[in-house]
């Protein structure tokens, strides 16, 4: 059976902001003073045109952002000062989370993660409104005014879920008060947000206390993963994602959307799913996921970024497998996987998308222009668990008179799929260089070919898609 869809490249468009670009996650602080970190941070600016990094523990004791020694509190901010003289170095920005509470400030042991982040409210809000203010001033003084205006400040992780303190909203929201005002009395034009919430939550609530309280609030943010609804951390992704359906982040944006109202809404986490030890995170699967997610979210927020962009992250300890089921990008090595490649074809798209008929149950087909040039994306999607063949897609398109050779990219189990080599190698846990490279060149995404054919009038690709993958046809045309 053959899927068909068509579209016009002289057709009407609505713009397309890479808005996926805006801000990308990373698991902690300190590894930013890491030079693998570094290297891969560089390498998803350069080639995924990330803009921002958004990290927890800012504040935590290993920063050293204060600390209390002979009665007296310490402020240094030098390791910050390090990871951000960086950032700005490749052309990046932080995106600040204001987390987690120095324990020379904190009302209790409460801590998350194997390092031991304090999550316990302030034994004086008036101290912390201090160290914020001490601290975004600093900034303002190191990097000038004008440059820190262009960076977000969002107040804690999760202030909903017991891991990362009580759990209550008036906990948060004091918080909030004081983070927000220290903030703006550094500089006004800083931008501030939150609730930094799991699951969507208390949005409405936030909106209502800080207008109630005459509060500054620059923006909303918040967290979603597809696992969410669907049962406990812990267990089993794969029965989870089945109760789910195949575009529930898509409707969960149009809800906050409506009720952030005219502010902007900035998903600071959001991923395939919330397990940190996840085999879909390094397969194709993640791939599909991600490109279908980003396509049927634009226009509805102003940025979503992905958690996180490498497996260098430690949460719960710090891996030396190389393919574990991370959440990043890039392993622990540097190796793309399929999802890395993902938002390389995102990258490589214009910024006008056309509109395309056409339905299937698992088949989605987007077309992008650009200058001159447009690309066909096609991704076959299905929840785990569900039953999904290979499609034969066929693409019609009108309003071009010639095109240039069209070039084929694709991620499925075949292609920029460096964890199948993984596993046919045994699956080591320490790599030679010499199998780094190898699994590099795995990782690739190759470029062929795609064969088209003119019928009145009109252009015609056709290609089989095997589920869980993603297929990208990119050409330039001279429009009719």
């Amino acid at each position: 059976m053959t899927v068909h869809f068509s579209g016009d490249l002289m057709g009407p468009a609505t713009v397309l902001p890479h808005f996926w670009e805006h801000t990308v996650g990373s698991g902690h602080a300190t590894l930013g003073l890491r030079a693998d970190w570094q290297a891969q941070m560089k390498q998803a600016h350069d080639e995924l045109g990330m803009k921002h990094v958004r990290f927890h523990g800012i504040l935590s004791d290993d920063m050293g952002t204060l600390v209390l020694e002979n009665d007296e509190l310490l402020y240094s901010f030098f390791n910050a000062d390090q990871i951000f003289d960086f950032l700005l170095s490749i052309g990046m920005k932080p995106f600040v989370e204001l987390s987690f509470m120095p324990r020379a400030l904190s009302s209790g042991g409460q801590t998350v993660f194997h390092y031991g982040g304090n999550v316990s409210v302030p034994a004086s809000y008036v101290q912390w409104g201090t160290l914020i203010y001490k601290l975004a001033s600093h900034w303002c003084d190191r990097y000038g005014a004008a440059e820190v205006r262009q960076w977000f400040f969002e107040v804690w992780n999760e202030p909903n879920l017991t891991a990362f303190g009580t759990g209550r909203q008036s906990d948060y929201f004091e918080l909030y008060r004081h983070s927000a005002n220290a903030i703006k009395r550094a500089d006004s034009a800083l931008k501030v947000g939150g609730p930094a919430t799991a699951a969507n939550a208390w949005i409405d609530d936030f909106i209502a206390f800080c207008s109630e309280n005459s509060l500054p609030l620059d923006f909303i943010s918040t967290h979603h993963y597809p696992t969410d609804s669907f049962g406990k951390p812990g267990d089993d992704t794969y029965a989870q994602l089945a109760c789910s359906t195949r575009s529930v982040l898509r409707d969960e944006v149009r809800a906050v959307r409506k009720q952030a109202g005219a502010l902007p809404v900035y998903y600071t986490e959001w991923c395939t799913s919330s397990n940190p030890r996840d085999p879909m995170h390094d397969g194709p699967y993640a791939a599909a996921f991600i490109v279908k997610t980003v396509m049927e979210t634009r226009g509805l927020v102003q940025a979503y970024s992905y958690w996180t962009f490498s497996d260098i992250f430690e949460e719960n300890y710090f891996p030396s497998v190389p393919f574990h089921g991370g959440f990043g990008l890039l392993n622990i090595h540097g190796i793309a996987k399929p999802a890395y490649r993902a938002f390389e074809l995102l990258h490589r798209l214009g910024t006008e998308v056309l509109e395309v008929e056409g339905l299937d149950a698992s088949v989605d087909v987007w077309l992008v222009r650009g200058q001159g040039s447009a690309t066909v994306l096609l991704t076959n999607f299905a929840l785990p668990r569900q039953i999904a063949f290979t499609k034969t897609v066929e693409v019609s398109l009108g309003g071009a008179v010639s095109i240039e050779t069209a070039i084929l990219r694709r991620i499925d189990t075949d292609h920029a799929n460096p964890r199948a080599l993984w596993e046919q190698m045994g699956m080591p846990e320490y790599l030679s260089p010499a199998l780094v490279t190898e699994l590099h060149g795995a990782s690739g995404l190759a470029e062929e070919v795609q064969q088209f054919t003119w019928r009145e009038g009109r252009i015609h690709f056709e290609l089989s898609l095997s589920p869980q993958s993603v297929a990208a046809i990119e050409f330039t045309y001279e429009s009719a």
